[in-house]
């Protein structure tokens, strides 16, 4: 990438932290054109105070509610770029969700990515839980990662966001129109 091609960064520093209150959050804003779907903003905010990190992406063109679904069946798959709003609700088979919530990130990646987001999530959830029937759940859980990240287990990933803001960029995507949640 040349730089006349690199995406426009803005930042902000010295802002207020929504958290801890004190003037040490930066703020971060990126437009990037993302292939097959179109232009995003992409913000962060990071306090170098209290650590609190928030994240999120937005399309700049109006999309309507959609739930996105695909089969991953190969180490291939595992490559097809994501496109997460931190509305989103992310389903990965029976190993568990990513719910959208307040603490929740917007972020682009790829499947592998979402993958290992939801393998720290239970590595650590696995650490932490007193019941054997859990650690043994959370461990099932993992070998069941590690087999679709080296392609040896089909799994369904699914994405729905009421913002549309969120997208599975793959021809094998099956994208449907989710009604909107009223207030």
């Amino acid at each position: 990438m040349t730089s006349e091609e690199m995406p426009q960064m803005d930042i902000l520093e010295g802002e207020k932290c929504p958290v801890c209150s004190e003037n040490t959050l930066t703020l971060t804003e990126m437009e990037r054109d993302i292939p097959f779907f179109g232009m995003v903003a992409i913000f962060s905010m990071d306090c170098s105070s209290c650590n609190y990190h928030k994240a999120d992406v937005e399309a700049l063109e109006e999309n309507e509610p959609a739930k996105y679904t695909l089969e991953v069946n190969s180490e291939e798959d595992l490559k097809i770029r994501i496109i997460k709003s931190s509305m989103a609700k992310v389903k990965i088979g029976t190993i568990g969700t990513i719910e959208p919530g307040e603490a929740a990130n917007g972020y682009v990646t790829n499947v592998e990515g979402v993958l290992n987001r939801m393998k720290r999530q239970i590595e650590h959830l696995k650490e932490v839980v007193d019941d054997p029937a859990d650690a043994k759940k959370a461990k099932n859980a993992l070998k069941k990662i590690t087999r679709v990240i080296w392609g040896q287990e089909p799994l369904k990933l699914v994405i729905e966001d009421p913002t549309g803001n969120s997208a599975i960029i793959s021809e094998r995507a099956v994208k449907e129109k989710m009604k909107a949640k009223k207030n």
